[in-house]
C-alpha cells in the first residue's frame, strides 16, 4: 500500500473514531448494567478492559491497531457472559470496522476469523444451543463487508485525487508550453520584421528620408503591436481581467497581412493560396498562421534577401503549407524554439509539421487534419 493511500485511509479511520468510541462506550455501558449486579468488580474491569481497547485504538499508532481490538474484545466476551442475548457483543462489530479500515489487509481477515472462532466457542459452550451466536457471525461478517467496501472506495477517492492533480499538473505545463511559443512566435516576428525595417531606414535615410520616415514608422508600429500582444499572453498567466479581454488570436484570414508585413519590410516573400481558407476550423487558422510566421521569420532571420515562396492549400480533408526558401540547406531553421515550436503545435492537431533541406534550399512542410478540433489545442 502506497504511503499516500495508507494516509488517506488513516485520516478516515481517525475521523471515524469518534463515532466508534461513542458507539463502543454505549454498548460497553449496556453490557456492564446487565453484568453490574451480578459480579460487579468483574463487570468493571471487563467494561475498563474494553474502553482500554479502544482508547488504545484511537491514541496508538495503526500498527497497534490488532493488538489493541483483540485486548477490548476480550473485555467485551467477559461482559457478555456467554450469552447470545447481550446487546454488548455490539463492541465485537465496532472492533472488526476498525481493523478493515485501519488495519493492514491480513488484520482485518485475521480479526473476523478470530471474532468467529469467539462465537462459535460461545455457542458451543452455552449450556442451551442459542441460535442468536449464528446471528452474531453473520452481523460481524457484513460488517467486515461494508468496511471494506468503503476502504476500497476510500482507494479509489485517493486514485481519483492523483489523477486529477495530475492531470492539472499537465494542463499547467502546456499551458506553459502554449505561452512559451506564443512569446517566442510574437517576439522574435517583431524584432526580426522591425530589423528590416531599420536596416531600410538606415539605408535610405540620406538619400530617401520620406522612406526611412515610413520605414522607421511600421518598426515604431510592429514594436507598439507586438507589447500589447505580449502584455495579452502574460495576462493569461495571471487572474482573467475584468473586462473579459483574452489574448489576441491570429487567424487564418491574416494569412495576406501577415505576407504583406514582411514584404514591406523588404522580404522577398511570395504567397499562393488554393481552396476555400474559409472551411478551416478556427484552431487549425491559429495553427496555420503560427507556423507560417514562424517559417517567414526564419527564413527573414537566416536567408534575408532570398526569395520565399508560400503555398497553402486546402482539401476536403486537410489543410497543407508548404515555404520555400532559396537559402542555403542548414541556414535558415536557425536555433531556439521555433523548429520544436512549429512540430508542438501541428502535432497537437494531429498532423505533422517538418522542415529540412530540399531542392530549392529549405522547406518547411505542414500538414493538419481538417476534423474535429480537440479540447486542449495550441494556438
Amino acid at each position: 500500500m502506497t504511503a499516500g493511500r495508507r494516509g488517506l485511509i488513516e485520516g478516515a479511520l481517525r475521523r471515524a473514531n469518534v463515532l466508534g468510541l461513542v458507539a463502543l462506550s454505549l454498548f460497553v455501558a449496556i453490557g456492564l448494567a446487565r453484568r453490574l449486579p451480578e459480579a460487579p468488580g468483574v463487570a468493571l474491569a471487563a467494561a475498563a478492559t474494553a474502553l482500554t481497547g479502544g482508547l488504545l485504538i484511537d491514541r496508538l499508532d495503526t500498527r497497534f491497531l490488532l493488538p489493541s481490538a483483540v485486548l477490548g474484545t476480550v473485555g467485551v466476551a467477559v461482559l457478555g457472559d456467554n450469552r447470545a442475548s447481550y446487546v454488548s457483543w455490539f463492541a465485537v462489530c465496532v472492533f472488526a470496522a476498525w481493523c478493515v479500515l485501519g488495519g493492514r489487509g491480513w488484520e482485518g481477515l485475521a480479526y473476523w476469523a478470530g471474532s468467529l472462532a469467539l462465537f462459535a466457542a460461545e455457542w458451543l459452550v452455552a449450556e442451551e444451543s442459542d441460535p442468536g451466536w449464528a446471528a452474531w457471525m453473520a452481523g460481524t461478517t457484513f460488517t467486515v463487508c461494508a468496511a471494506a467496501l468503503v476502504r476500497h472506495e476510500i482507494g479509489l477517492v485517493k486514485q481519483l485525487r492523483e489523477a486529477q492533480a495530475g492531470l492539472a499538473e499537465r494542463t499547467r505545463a502546456q499551458e506553459r508550453n502554449r505561452i512559451a511559443r506564443d512569446l517566442h512566435d510574437v517576439i522574435a516576428h517583431t524584432l526580426t520584421v522591425s530589423l528590416l525595417h531599420v536596416t531600410s531606414a538606415r539605408l535610405a535615410v540620406e538619400h530617401e528620408p520620406e522612406d526611412a520616415a515610413r520605414s522607421l514608422a511600421e518598426a515604431e508600429r510592429l514594436g507598439r503591436q507586438s507589447l500589447d500582444e505580449v502584455r495579452s499572453i502574460v495576462g493569461l498567466m495571471g487572474t482573467p481581467a475584468d473586462d473579459g479581454t483574452a489574448a489576441p488570436v491570429h487567424g487564418i484570414g491574416e494569412v495576406t497581412d501577415l505576407v504583406d508585413g514582411f514584404r514591406r519590410a523588404g522580404a522577398d516573400v511570395t504567397l499562393t493560396i488554393a481552396g476555400d481558407l474559409g472551411l478551416l476550423p478556427a484552431t487549425t487558422g491559429s495553427v496555420v498562421y503560427r507556423i507560417l510566421q514562424e517559417a517567414l521569420t526564419n527564413a527573414a532571420k537566416h536567408a534575408a534577401g532570398r526569395r520565399t515562396v508560400v503555398r497553402l492549400a486546402t482539401a476536403p480533408e486537410r489543410v497543407e503549407l508548404v515555404v520555400d526558401t532559396a537559402g542555403a540547406p542548414g541556414a535558415v531553421t536557425g536555433v531556439g524554439r521555433g523548429t520544436p515550436g512549429m512540430r508542438e503545435r501541428a502535432a497537437a492537431l494531429g498532423g505533422h509539421c517538418t522542415a529540412g533541406p530540399c531542392d530549392v534550399g529549405w522547406r518547411v512542410h505542414a500538414w493538419l487534419p481538417l476534423g474535429p478540433a480537440p479540447e486542449v489545442a495550441a494556438t
